[in-house]
């Protein structure tokens, strides 16, 4: 076995993400947001990415202001893209909402919200 291939199989290498450095990062930015900024939103780390949940002050999705999903950030290799998801809470699953390059592009889109897709 070649030195190189032996190096490439039993090398293992650690998941981009999610990871404390982005998760923290991900956290900070979103005290940038425009709605909801008296809440504390939790990022938890998942497979691939992350999930934003925050209480739901509009009691628009939760009449009780409980915990609800707001974002999921999910990263992909190839090609190398963030992906960002939100919630239709209606019918309980993840839409697709855009692509985007760069994690700080990503979290601008969030923050800024337009539509209230994601804060509702």
């Amino acid at each position: 076995m070649s030195v190189a291939r032996y190096w490439k199989e039993s090398l293992e290498l650690p998941s981009r993400h999610p990871n404390e450095l982005d998760q923290r990062r991900i956290a900070r930015a979103l005290k940038q947001r425009e709605r909801y900024r008296y809440v504390e939103p939790q990022v938890l780390p998942m497979s691939d990415g992350y999930l934003i949940r925050s209480a739901c002050c509009s009691r628009n999705i939760d009449p009780e202001g409980g915990e609800i999903d707001v974002a999921l950030l999910c990263w992909s290799d190839s090609p190398p893209e963030w992906r960002l998801f939100r919630k239709d809470h209606g019918a309980s699953n993840w839409v697709p909402d855009s692509r985007f390059a760069r994690l700080d592009a990503l979290l601008r889109r969030l923050n800024a919200d337009p539509d209230r897709l994601f804060w509702q």
